[in-house]
């Protein structure tokens, strides 16, 4: 079994991908979805919370061996880019989705310096605005972005747009295509399920379930 598939499996189990296309959920954007994924949980489950972090840090060895710095989205990335920071013995810092509105008024937590080459890590890519929005305040501190690594991503055409347009390289541990392959392979799915599904990951923003 691939990794892609075998995360997607280990995320199955502990109930942080879940699928249900009879009560779709609703996101906080409004859209309609069959499938919910809320990769905080892993950090419940040791054994699965040790599987991220190395997967993270071989990530960032294997694609992105020249990074001097770290940093997690804020919140749900943090956890995850501290302990695969703390394999790599590497700097950490933070980026939160918008300037504190007292003290220093940071939207960037930690020691970063101009020049430094960095790698984000996200928990979920879905648009991936948010997490893009992370790579242009690190930007705009004067350092280079050259890469992302995050758990688990839709595989939304948009997404994939907007990472190429912002020249993000984006690595997942797995993805939307891994999970659709293991429930057909397990038989989580029927054929007609599968296909109904693949219609959402088309149309997110205008699915709703007949």
């Amino acid at each position: 079994m691939s990794t892609q598939k075998h995360f997607a499996e280990k995320l199955l189990q502990i109930k942080a991908l879940q699928l249900n296309l009879q009560k779709p959920y609703v996101w906080a954007s409004g859209w309609n979805s069959p499938i919910y994924c809320d990769n905080r949980k892993v950090l419940s489950y040791p054994h699965v919370r040790d599987f991220v972090k190395s997967e993270l840090a071989n990530m960032v060895l294997e694609h992105f061996p020249d990074a001097d710095v770290i940093a997690g989205v804020a919140t749900a990335g943090i956890p995850h880019g501290v302990m695969a920071a703390d394999l790599l013995k590497l700097p950490f810092i933070y980026v939160r989705s918008k300037p504190k509105e007292h003290g220093m008024g940071n939207q960037i937590e930690g020691v970063l310096e101009p020049g430094q080459k960095v790698v984000v890590i996200e928990d979920l890519v879905s648009t991936g605005k948010s997490s893009l929005q992370a790579v242009d305040a690190i930007r705009e501190q004067g350092a280079q972005v050259i890469g992302m690594c995050a758990l688990f991503t839709y595989g939304f055409q948009a997404a994939a747009d907007a990472f190429e347009q912002a020249m993000v390289p984006l690595r997942t541990i797995s993805n939307y295509q891994a999970l659709m392959e293991l429930a057909s392979d397990q038989k989580l799915i029927q054929a007609d399920e599968k296909e109904t599904l693949e219609q959402w990951r088309v149309d997110p923003s205008t699915w709703r379930k007949n």
